[in-house]
């Protein structure tokens, strides 16, 4: 079966097209990083080793490796290689502290761990259940992949992969405590693919500078491989190495988050670089001001593309920003497919003009959390014919004319710079030191990164805020670290005595 006509069938798996590609364009290139540069044939043969050896070590259909590291091709191969040995790819957030880089592996149950010296060191100190250290560097942090995979020409056991099958497990933020995993299946990737392809094809070079665990990265990578594109993997994101490489490379596609539009769009040498290669950019997973969207279609060439929704599905909504500069303030339409309604506090569907929660349905949602069914139970919501939606946490109005606009986010969660970030795992952390009588966090404005977290806190006498902001800070990742600490006499409180953030957003913002 051809590429083409398995991209126009009503299911396929990437292993499978990956296949058809290294059949018909053996020499392209399919994946490049700062070192090495991979052709279709390569990478299919890549896939197989790890399959194959993955199969030797007893490796079953259903099983899941843990992937942990910067991007890169070899990081890449190995998310696909699992796929090919009919296992699930356990994507470990790297940003987060060892502690919780070492829950999400256990919550995978992984026998054999994908990993680099970055994770390694992150890791130092801390028990991991995985076994079996694989080092994509080829650094000590296990034993080096080009020697641990099977010998050249080896082809794994064919294993029949089914639409419901796992695909990933996504860790949507490292959390204290016990991280839930989004597990997704081949079918809601095969929807990404297909939703996707048109805009990318076999011409695509399109940019991945956010890392491969996070899903905004998941929903350009898919379409991409999928349609036959080249993607070029950047292990780290810095605003003048993205010109340079797009320039370079001729790119034509490129998922960035807002902050690092804002950051590209502020350099002053902008202008200077060559973008005319650029066909579609898109942006996901923090709040995308007007203004910048603005600036970005008038000063870069190519269509800009914004997309709302949530890594465990449900509605997805596009604005195609180029064709509707007059909707700049919203987030568009649901996607083709895509069902969303706004409900009351009660569960009651609005109608259109009302503020209300989003909930959405569509072909693309998660199987559900990783052994966290209560939490998956949690997020449904049914309509009266007994159709499941998911609940997205967000408040939104629908406008005249079907366009989404955000009004606030019902679960507090802090998106700064495309990263989820809980309020209550930093406050939790915060009520356990005995300097604090109580504490609260909340998202404050960013230039820098969209959204910061921001404590407000009442302390003991005597006690040092900075201090108690340090410690804090030194227990959690990097991107949920707190950016600024108040202290206050007391917390605002309803009448039932639910702490009033946002007397305290606006009492302090700007």
């Amino acid at each position: 079966m051809t590429s083409q006509t398995m991209l126009e069938s009503d299911f396929a798996t990437l292993p499978d097209l990956v296949r058809a590609y290294a059949g018909e364009r053996p020499d392209d290139i399919a994946a490049a990083d700062a070192v090495r540069r991979l052709s279709w044939s390569e990478l299919d043969e890549f896939m197989d080793r790890i399959a194959a050896r993955l199969q030797q070590d007893g490796f079953a259909k259903g099983d899941r490796t843990a992937i942990a590291g910067l991007n890169s091709v070899e990081h890449m191969a190995a998310i696909l290689g699992t796929l090919r040995a009919g296992g699930v790819a356990g994507l470990i957030t790297n940003s987060a502290t060892g502690e919780q880089m070492a829950a999400m592996i256990a919550d995978t149950g992984a026998r054999h761990l994908f990993l680099d010296a970055s994770a390694a060191a992150s890791l130092e100190g801390q028990t991991v259940t995985a076994s079996d250290r694989i080092a994509m560097d080829g650094s000590e942090a296990g034993e080096p992949i080009e020697v641990w995979i099977a010998p050249a020409g080896t082809r794994p056991e064919p294993v029949a992969i089914g639409r419901e099958d796992g695909f990933n497990i996504i860790y949507s933020s490292g959390t204290t405590g016990t991280p839930k995993g989004i597990v997704h299946s081949h079918t809601m990737r095969w929807q990404h693919i297909q939703r996707g392809a048109p805009a990318y094809g076999p011409k695509a070079v399109t940019i991945l500078s956010t890392p491969l665990y996070s899903n905004t990265t998941m929903a350009s990578f898919m379409p991409t491989v999928g349609s036959g594109g080249q993607v070029v993997l950047m292990k780290k994101f810095d605003a003048r190495g993205f010109l340079e490489l797009a320039e370079r490379e001729r790119a034509t596609n490129c998922m960035l988050v807002p902050v690092q539009y804002r950051r590209i769009m502020a350099l002053e040498d902008f202008d200077r670089f060559d973008l005319s290669s650029f066909v579609m950019k898109y942006c996901t997973s923090a709040p995308f001001a007007a203004t910048l969207k603005a600036d970005i279609l008038k000063r870069w060439p190519g269509g800009l593309v914004e997309i709302y929704g949530m890594t465990e599905g449900g509605a997805a909504f596009i604005l195609e920003a180029h064709q509707f500069p007059d909707k700049l303030h919203t987030v568009g339409k649901p996607a083709p497919g895509h069902i969303a309604k706004l409900i009351d506090e009660d569960g009651n569907e609005l109608a259109q003009g009302e503020v209300g929660e989003i909930v959405g349905r569509s072909p693309a949602m998660m199987t559900g959390y990783n052994n966290r069914p209560d939490a998956t139970k949690a997020m449904h919501w049914y309509d009266a014919d007994g159709n499941l939606f998911y609940r997205h946490g967000d408040v939104g109005r629908f406008d005249e004319d079907g366009f989404l606009t955000l009004m606030d986010r019902t679960k507090d969660m802090i998106i700064s710079g495309g990263f989820n970030i809980f309020p209550s795992d930093l406050e939790a952390l915060l009520a356990a030191d005995d300097r604090v009588v109580e504490a609260t966090v909340v998202g404050m404005p960013s230039e820098e990164w969209g959204e910061t977290p921001v404590a407000f806190v009442v302390l003991k006498p005597g006690a040092d805020a900075e201090s108690v902001r340090a410690d804090c800070n030194a227990k959690v990742g990097k991107t949920q670290r707190i950016s600024a600490i108040h202290v206050v006499e007391e917390l605002p409180r309803s009448a039932i005595g639910k702490v009033l953030k946002r007397e305290l957003r606006d009492a302090y913002a700007g």
